[in-house]
């Protein structure tokens, strides 16, 4: 019984770590910059975005949840007052402005996603999704070079994220033509 005891306790002070701090982040960085095999590069992915969805506030995780079950379905307007809560409960917790910064980009509020994805990476500087995401708002909005500097800033981060070389190589081309 007493060994349950400690150990309970031990649990109790147990750090809780949650999004962009959590430090099994790190060596899972590292495997998507390096790694050559597409499977352990989207294992590691997978596993930032599940630590990024976890504040280490079980009310932010709750409301957190709420607000991706949302988006998912479609209902932006009540997506966009879950992620306004996830905001104002933790206001350091750089996924709660990614995730906002996802649904003002499906209303098209594309400047409003610019400002949240600014905070996004001043939160996760590695936060390729939101980098990817800029890139995607500046390809709309007409302006390569932007876009191809926040894709590079993807590749640079996670070289195997999505068609991300792709679309690098197209926008250096596209730019060096316009160039000549």
């Amino acid at each position: 019984m007493i060994r349950l005891v400690v150990i309970f306790v031990a649990l109790l002070q147990w750090p809780a770590y949650g999004g962009q701090d959590d430090p099994r982040l790190e060596p899972l960085f590292q495997t998507l910059a390096h790694t050559n095999d597409t499977a352990e590069a989207l294992n590691a992915e997978r596993q930032i975005w599940n630590m990024w969805l976890r504040s280490g506030d079980q009310n932010v995780n709750a409301e957190m949840a709420r607000g991706v079950a949302l988006l998912n379905v479609g209902d932006l307007a009540a997506a966009l007052r879950s992620f306004d809560k996830v905001i104002a409960l933790e206001p350091e917790f750089a996924e709660g402005w990614n995730k906002r910064a996802t649904v003002y980009y499906a209303m098209g509020e594309l400047q409003k996603s610019v400002l949240d994805i600014e905070r996004t990476v001043a939160l996760e500087p590695r936060h390729f999704g939101a980098f990817s995401g800029l890139g995607l708002i500046y390809l709309a909005i007409g302006d390569d070079r932007a876009a191809l500097k926040a894709f590079e800033r993807v590749q640079a981060i996670h070289p195997r994220f999505g068609d991300v070389a792709a679309q690098v190589e197209r926008l250096r081309q596209k730019i060096k033509g316009r160039a000549t």
